[in-house]
């Protein structure tokens, strides 16, 4: 059946080529908007069948559209709702995708409009109630979700656990009948394992504490 649409994308390009695309399989895109305050009013105004919208979007340009979607099926329960992403962002992902159970609602990554027919697929499955998540998407999710404390070896658990008394390298290794060059690989291993952002690595030891403290 033929879906009323709005595609809520701030790349003209490929907010064009999407609008393009819905028509040739006959579908009617309502509103075309390029940013998530004018999405969340467009929803409001229209009452559209699906909403397909980006991720990252004006005004902040962060996750401005995955954030919108979150907000409006709160205010439309089920409303059928496609986020395609270059990344996956945790928070709202998992609030979306746990929304109204899990139905109607689709999460894609961009490269997956490439496959027409599958893409046209999901637009319609998820219309129609059905849910459909990218499997790199399930897999970014669930690595996500897992206690990241489960990376790490006995050895390294040992480590941080002495780090999170404020021990300095130099008595983890004593403590520890190991080298300073053991302590500083266990702690690269460490700060790896729990993905610690590299742009703060002086503040890395830290952060790991802090991991070791809220696991």
């Amino acid at each position: 059946m033929p879906l009323r649409v709005i595609v809520a994308e701030d790349a003209v390009l490929l907010r064009e080529g999407l609008v393009g695309l819905l028509q040739r399989f006959g579908h009617t895109t309502i509103a075309a908007v390029g940013d998530a305050d004018a999405l969340i009013e467009a929803v409001h105004t229209e009452q559209p069948d699906l909403i397909v919208t980006d991720v990252r979007m004006p005004p902040s340009n962060s996750d401005d559209g995955l954030r919108a979607a979150v907000t409006l099926r709160r205010a439309y329960p089920r409303l059928p709702v496609v986020v395609l992403s270059q990344y996956v962002e945790q928070s709202y992902a998992i609030r979306l995708l746990d929304s109204d159970g899990g139905d109607s609602v689709g999460y894609l990554l961009k490269e997956r409009i490439g496959a027409v027919s599958d893409f046209m697929t999901t637009l319609d499955r998820v219309a129609h109630g059905g849910t459909v998540v990218d499997p790199e998407v399930i897999h970014q999710l669930v690595r996500l979700r897992q206690d990241p404390l489960e990376r790490l070896s006995a050895r390294e658990k040992e480590v941080l656990s002495l780090m999170a008394q404020g021990r300095s390298n130099a008595s983890l290794a004593a403590e520890l009948f190991i080298s300073d060059a053991a302590v500083n690989k266990h702690i690269g291993n460490i700060f790896t394992k729990l993905d610690l952002p590299v742009d703060v690595d002086g503040h890395r030891r830290v952060l790991a504490v802090l991991r070791f403290l809220q696991a």
